[in-house]
């Protein structure tokens, strides 16, 4: 008999801090730069974000998500027998973010490792951990996206530094003789990765390099458009639906303009895209299990209906996971 995974539970967690454009604006002035809602809502849609506390980090935020998560799922953290975290921003070079969100849920002896795909990070490790299942090695897998951008932003560049936000989201995966993901996606290319990145390490006990973000926007924007509706598309035909298939649309929440400019490739109306990029902000691989989870609690997603999550991020990566939930 073929094994499937499917989604039992999700959940998500925001930092208390919350800043509006206004507020974001307002302390940035005292710093010299000019930015107003106005600007940054035409440019991305984005309204407010959340940023973690000084002492939150990845492992904090993926933990409070994993909790929810397993709570909507009905079972404990002894169930888990795979954790999978997404981030590009870990409390540390190492250990994993996972193995942190482990010991901090009270289990032990499961595998627990991060993915770095940056805001493709999430579909990435859902794939992974779809195709562990599916082979026997896990029956009961926590993914989690969690990221603590602000960290990493240049807070003189206001290009970049108002579209990022924290925030973590996570889902549990079941083993089940039911189909619910259908078909994944993924891919790479290298040749792109300076068009966003972070050109920084640590070297020797100090940062060589520059430690925040970099990013040619025109640049993301004109490939992410293309890419995206290439991965949806050969994931609908890998499960042999169309567009029409489609219940929701949950895009990494990067940009409205990204995303309106997918659903209409895709023939996807409008009021079936989950948005959250609003309220949110850029939060990279937690953008997806984030939308998820909002549109699954405020009743928007129903069981059964067919769900297409896809990113987009540094590196360059894409993909998509297309299910049934």
């Amino acid at each position: 008999m073929r094994i499937f995974s499917r989604i039992l539970g999700t959940g998500s967690y925001l930092p208390e801090k919350r800043l509006t454009n206004a507020d974001l604006a307002a302390e940035l002035a005292q710093q010299g730069v000019e930015t107003s809602d106005d600007w940054i809502v035409e440019r991305t849609g984005i309204r407010a974000r959340h940023f973690a506390a000084d002492a939150q980090g990845s492992s904090d935020l993926a933990t409070e998500a994993a909790r929810q998560a397993l709570g909507a799922a009905g079972i404990s953290a002894d169930d888990l027998d795979l954790i999978i975290v997404a981030t590009s921003t870990p409390d540390m070079v190492f250990p994993s973010v996972a193995t942190m969100v482990q010991h901090k849920l009270g289990a032990a002896g499961c595998p627990a490792f991060d993915v770095q795909a940056v805001c493709s990070g999430f579909i990435y490790a859902l794939t992974i951990a779809d195709s562990m299942i599916q082979s026997g090695s896990a029956k009961c897998a926590l993914v989690i996206g969690s990221e603590v951008f602000s960290r990493i932003l240049d807070f003189q560049d206001r290009t970049t530094c108002v579209l990022f936000g924290d925030g973590a989201g996570a889902v549990i995966l079941e083993a089940s003789d039911q189909p619910g993901i259908l078909a994944t996606d993924l891919h790479a290319d290298g040749k792109y990765k300076d068009i966003l990145c972070v050109p920084g390490h640590v070297n020797r006990g100090g940062i060589l390099g520059d430690p925040v973000l970099k990013m040619d926007g025109q640049a993301v924007f004109k490939l992410a458009v293309g890419v995206l509706e290439d991965t949806a598309r050969a994931s609908l035909a890998k499960a042999n639906l169309t567009d029409a298939d489609i219940d929701w649309l949950i895009p990494h929440q990067a940009n409205i303009r990204i995303m309106q400019s997918t659903a209409k490739k895709l023939k996807v109306s409008v009021d079936k895209v989950v948005v959250t990029v609003d309220q949110h902000g850029n939060t990279s691989a937690a953008s997806i299990p984030l939308a998820l989870d909002t549109a699954v609690r405020d009743g928007r997603i129903q069981r059964g209906q067919t769900l297409m999550l896809e990113g987009v991020g540094g590196g360059f990566t894409w993909g998509s996971v297309l299910l049934r939930y």
